[in-house]
């Protein structure tokens, strides 16, 4: 028999553990549970080097949220370790050279906006907490699949924000395509958080030079702070300069003004 490893990513202890004990009781089914998203990725850098990865990752859409309002979810996180939701957990997970392992989003409510963004960072699946255990399993043994799977209710409103999303992006990659090769370059080391005088030695330039470019490159895209040009860009696709060393202790930005 062929069997399943499952690891539950709950940081409310009392529903980890049940959820745990349920999925343990299928014949095929081993499970382990983790309380945040770095002990998740410790599990799955400990299983991989124990020559037993995980197949399918359960994971809370608000670990690590306070009470109160959903948090607001990270489609790219700039550090898995410092994840702050379930979203972002899904996102870092890929990171690092970890095997594939397949993820399920469990949310106490139906979201398409978070539920789209699950999908963009990487999740197989957006299922209800309080779903039967059947339903679960069917999930679980349909992402292995290759398969996707969503709330009938949800869908319509995940197609509308993934299908804008794509717009945004192609609209996002129009404007950096606008851009200069040396323009590319300064954008590229924005996104790596490199300030004005750290832009200038990487690329042999005047700071005076490199504050040109930079304003250039705000009204290009037409935004108005880098940390918003920075957003673009990563829609865009645009990844950090390499070697991307960001000096200790620059200003990329105060107040909206380029340092």
């Amino acid at each position: 028999m062929v069997r399943i490893r499952v690891l539950v990513v709950d940081d409310h202890r009392i529903f980890a553990e049940s959820l745990a004990a349920a999925l343990a009781a299928e014949p095929d089914v081993d499970v382990s549970a983790a309380g945040s998203g770095p002990a998740a990725l410790r599990c799955l850098d400990r299983a991989v080097a124990e020559g037993r990865r995980y197949d399918v990752m359960l994971v809370d859409a608000d670990l690590g949220a306070p009470p109160g309002p959903p948090a607001v979810a990270r489609a790219v996180p700039d550090n898995a370790e410092g994840a702050v939701d379930g979203i972002s957990l899904v996102a870092g997970v890929g990171e690092g050279g970890r095997p594939a392992v397949r993820t399920v989003v469990l949310a106490e409510r139906d979201d398409a906006r978070r539920a789209a963004l699950a999908l963009q960072a990487g999740a197989s699946g957006w299922v209800a907490k309080d779903c039967s255990l059947q339903r679960l399993l069917a999930v679980i043994r349909g992402v292995l699949r290759d398969e996707t799977h969503l709330p009938p209710a949800l869908l319509t409103g995940v197609l509308r924000e993934l299908t804008a999303a794509r717009r945004h992006r192609t609209e996002s990659e129009e404007l950096v395509g606008s851009l200069t090769p040396r323009e590319r370059e300064v954008l590229r080391c924005m996104v790596a958080g490199l300030g004005r005088k750290a832009v200038a030695e990487r690329l042999f330039l005047s700071p005076h030079t490199v504050r040109t470019h930079m304003q250039n490159v705000l009204g290009k895209l037409g935004v108005h702070s880098t940390l918003a040009a920075v957003a673009l860009a990563r829609r865009a696709g645009v990844g950090p300069a390499e070697p991307a060393e960001a000096l200790a202790g620059d200003v990329v930005e105060r107040g909206g003004q380029l340092a």
